[in-house]
């Protein structure tokens, strides 16, 4: 009975991290992108100003 407790949780548990990876490489990869983005945007702000 407690194997089975210890293997749901260890699950539980593995989920949660492949959850927490995923969502910290997507975070970084939308910052790098707003970065770049950014970079852009103020590279060519003199064909933007009125």
């Amino acid at each position: 009975m407690n194997e089975k407790i210890y293997k749901s949780i260890k699950n539980a548990a593995v989920g949660n991290l492949v959850i927490g990876i995923l969502s910290l490489l997507s975070g970084i990869t939308v910052g790098i992108l707003l970065i770049i983005s950014g970079a852009k945007l103020l590279k060519n702000r003199s064909s933007f100003m009125i």
